[in-house]
C-alpha cells in the first residue's frame, strides 16, 4: 500500500513559520523605522508612468525566493513608487493614518484570516463588528435604534442605502428589476458615488436630480422640494434624498434636519454621507452637524479618513436594518445556518458574503486612544485649519473660497486657473507636501487637508510657506 505521500509531498509547514518569525521581526522594525522617520520620504513618487512595471520580471518565478530578497525589492523598486498617504505633510483629498493599534489588528486579522460568512463561520467577526460600531455610535451621538454594519468604503455604504431606499418603494424591483421611475435627489456637491449607486442600482443618471446648493455649498431645501413636485406632477416617483455632511469639495454640511422635514413629508429615504465629517460629531462642540439624524434611514462614516485607520473600514448605519435584509438576504442550503435569535448573519445584510475581520482594528484603535485622546486630535486639527485661513485672508494675493467648519481649507490665488494649477504643480514638485485642487464656482480652488495623526502646526505652516514662495508675486 503507497505511502499518502507517494504522489509528491509538500514543504512542511514548520519551515514557513520558522521564515516568518525572522522576517517578522525584520518587518516590526521596518514599520517602526517607517513611522518615526516618515518625514524623510518625499510625500510624491519622482517616477514617470510605467517605470515601476519596467523594473519587475514580466512572469512571476518558477522557485520560490527567499523573504530577504523580496524585501530588498520591496526597498529598491516598490518605495520609490509609492505615494506616502501615513505622510504627515500629505494634505490631498482627505488626509488619513494608518496608526499603530490598527497595523498590529491588521497584521492579526490576517493571521486569523477569518470568513465572517454568517455567525457560526467567525462568531468573533459577527459580534466584535456590533460591539465595536455600537461604541462608534454612542461618541457620534447617534440612537441607539441604528444597526451598524461594516462595508469597505462609503460608495458601497451608499450603494447599500440606496439598494434599501429602493427596495422600501418598490418591492418588486428584487425580481423584476428596477421601476423606470424612481427618481433620486442630491446636492450638486454630493460625491459621485451617489451617481454611481444609481447607475449601479438600474434607476439610471437620468433619474438622478442634482439639487442646487447656497453661496456656501449647501443643499437649498426649497430647490428640493421644487424638484420633488415637478417630478411627482409628471408622474415619477421619488424615492431617496442624499444629504451630504461634509462634501468632498469643500466640506460643506447639508441642512439635514430641513431635509428629515421634507423626506418625511413626501415619503422618502433621507440617506446622510458623512465619509468625512462624521467623525466630527464625536466632539460635543460638533454635534449639531448630524441634527436630525435620528429621523434618517442611514448614515455612513469612514473611520479610515478621520478617525486614523489604514484603508478600509466604512461603518454604515441604518434605522431600517429589516428593509436592508428584505434587499439582499439570500442563502443557498450550504450557507444556510442555524436559526438563532443573538446570530447575526452579516451576509444577509449586503452584497458582500465573504467578510474581513475588519472591527478588529476599529476596536483595537477605540481601546488604545480612547475619546479623549481622539477629541484632543480632532480638536488640534480644526483649529490649525482656523489659524492657516486666517493666514491666508492675510494675504492679499489670495482668497477663501469657502467655509472651513472641519479640517479642510479651499482657496485660491487670485489669478488665473492656470496659474492655481501651476501653484499646487510646484509645490507638489517639491516633495515636501502634497496638496490637491478641486473647482467650486467653475474656478479652480486648492485644498489644504488637515488629518494625519502625526502632523503638526510646523507641518501645515510649512505647507502655507511654500504657497508663498511659490506664489507670483504682485
Amino acid at each position: 500500500m503507497s505511502s499518502p505521500h507517494s504522489a509528491g509531498s509538500a514543504p512542511e509547514w514548520s519551515a514557513y513559520v520558522e521564515d516568518f518569525r525572522r522576517a517578522g521581526r525584520q518587518a516590526v522594525d521596518w514599520i517602526a523605522e517607517y513611522l518615526e522617520h516618515t518625514r524623510d520620504y518625499p510625500v510624491l513618487p519622482r517616477i514617470k508612468p510605467g517605470d515601476l512595471m519596467d523594473a519587475l520580471p514580466r512572469s512571476a518565478p518558477d522557485k520560490g525566493e527567499s523573504f530577504d530578497a523580496v524585501l530588498k525589492d520591496f526597498n529598491d523598486i516598490i518605495m520609490p513608487a509609492v505615494t506616502h498617504w501615513n505622510h504627515p505633510r500629505f494634505m490631498a483629498y482627505f488626509a488619513c493614518t494608518g496608526s499603530t493599534p490598527a497595523i498590529l489588528a491588521e497584521m492579526l486579522a490576517a493571521t486569523l484570516n477569518t470568513n465572517g460568512l454568517h455567525w457560526k463561520t467567525s462568531p468573533a467577526v459577527a459580534e466584535l463588528e456590533q460591539v465595536a460600531l455600537g461604541w462608534l455610535r454612542q461618541w457620534m451621538g447617534l440612537p441607539d435604534d441604528y444597526f451598524g454594519i461594516i462595508y469597505d468604503t462609503a460608495s458601497i455604504s451608499s450603494l447599500h442605502a440606496v439598494a434599501a431606499a429602493r427596495e422600501l418603494a418598490d418591492p418588486g424591483a428584487r425580481e423584476n428589476g428596477s421601476t423606470p421611475n424612481l427618481v433620486l435627489y442630491t446636492s450638486q456637491e454630493s460625491h459621485s458615488s451617489i451617481e454611481k449607486a444609481a447607475i449601479a442600482l438600474g434607476i439610471g443618471q437620468k433619474n438622478v436630480r442634482k439639487i442646487a446648493t447656497d453661496a456656501e455649498f449647501r443643499l437649498r431645501p426649497e430647490a428640493l422640494v421644487q424638484a420633488i413636485e415637478q417630478d411627482r406632477a409628471a408622474g415619477k416617483r421619488p424615492f431617496c434624498a442624499v444629504a451630504t455632511v461634509g462634501t468632498t469639495s469643500s466640506t460643506s454640511v447639508d441642512p439635514v434636519a430641513a431635509m428629515a422635514d421634507i423626506a418625511e413629508r413626501y415619503g422618502l429615504w433621507l440617506h446622510i454621507d458623512a465619509a468625512y465629517a462624521g467623525s466630527a460629531a464625536i466632539l460635543p462642540e460638533c454635534r449639531h452637524i448630524l441634527q436630525g439624524a435620528e429621523r434618517a434611514h442611514s448614515l455612513v462614516v469612514n473611520p479610515h479618513k478621520w478617525l486614523f485607520l489604514p484603508v478600509d473600514l466604512s461603518a454604515f448605519y441604518t434605522r431600517r436594518p429589516d428593509i436592508l435584509r428584505r434587499a439582499f438576504s439570500l442563502a443557498p442550503e450550504y450557507l444556510t445556518p442555524a436559526a438563532d435569535p443573538r446570530a447575526l448573519n452579516l451576509m444577509d445584510y449586503g452584497i458582500p458574503l465573504g467578510r474581513r475581520f475588519r472591527s478588529l482594528k476599529l476596536w483595537f484603535l477605540l481601546r488604545y486612544f480612547g475619546r479623549e485622546r481622539i477629541q484632543q486630535t480632532l480638536r488640534a486639527h480644526i483649529a490649525w485649519a482656523q489659524n492657516l485661513a486666517g493666514m491666508v485672508e492675510a494675504d492679499a494675493r489670495f482668497e477663501i473660497s469657502a467655509p472651513h467648519p472641519f479640517s479642510v481649507v479651499c482657496f485660491r490665488y487670485k489669478g488665473t486657473d492656470d496659474e492655481n494649477r501651476a501653484l499646487l504643480e510646484a509645490v507638489n514638485a517639491t516633495g515636501e507636501v502634497f496638496l490637491s485642487h478641486t473647482v467650486l464656482n467653475g474656478r479652480v480652488v486648492l485644498r489644504v487637508a488637515i488629518g494625519n495623526l502625526g502632523t503638526t502646526w510646523d507641518d501645515v505652516q510649512r505647507a502655507w510657506e511654500l504657497l508663498q514662495q511659490h506664489a507670483p508675486k504682485h
